[in-house]
């Protein structure tokens, strides 16, 4: 029995080996102006996930607060208008990489939130989280032109993210925010 037990070691070690592979490095902007940062963004694409399933005219909107941390209040509409919302705190927990902000919607559960390309007017950002689960491209205008759109496609595919399945935002509740 007990030369049984011994012969389960290997592959259990083998499978808790592969499960705990490490992650790849996910690269982020360097410097973030959270100042710059802050204010209303749209979403223009996005890796499918069940928080936002069936969401259109989806909005993120960050605010320094007086502690330094960030609210984020993300807005979207279900299919028939219905408005859908949550507030939750952004923060960065170490100032060595401001672009890897930590992100909680429920206590005391938080979520990466890394900023991985921003261009230098903080119109457009590209955002992920280590595991290549979650991935966002945001504008500061509901529409984004076709090549900009593609540029953060190609930054993301860079760094193995999986694009094929990225879904494009209907923005349409929100055409007319800003012209």
């Amino acid at each position: 029995m007990t030369m049984k037990k011994c012969n389960y070691l290997p592959v259990l070690v083998l499978i808790l080996g592969i499960s705990c592979k490490p992650q790849a490095m996910l690269n982020t902007v360097e410097q973030l102006d959270l100042d710059r940062y802050q204010g209303k963004w749209y979403e223009i694409a996005r890796l499918p996930n069940s928080f936002e399933r069936d969401l259109e005219s989806v909005t993120a909107t960050y605010t320094i607060k007086n502690n330094g941390k960030i609210q984020v209040l993300n807005e979207g509409y279900k299919p028939g208008g219905k408005r859908k919302s949550v507030t939750g705190t952004a923060w960065v927990p170490d100032k060595n990489y401001p672009g890897r902000l930590k992100v909680r919607f429920f206590w005391p559960f938080s979520g990466d939130y890394y900023v991985m390309s921003l261009d230098d007017e903080y119109n457009y950002a590209l955002v992920g989280t280590p595991g290549r689960k979650f991935l966002w491209v945001l504008a500061r205008q509901p529409e984004i032109d076709e090549e900009i759109y593609n540029k953060y496609l190609t930054d993301a595919s860079d760094q193995s993210f999986n694009i094929e399945e990225l879904i494009k935002v209907d923005q349409s509740l929100n055409i007319n925010d800003n012209k």
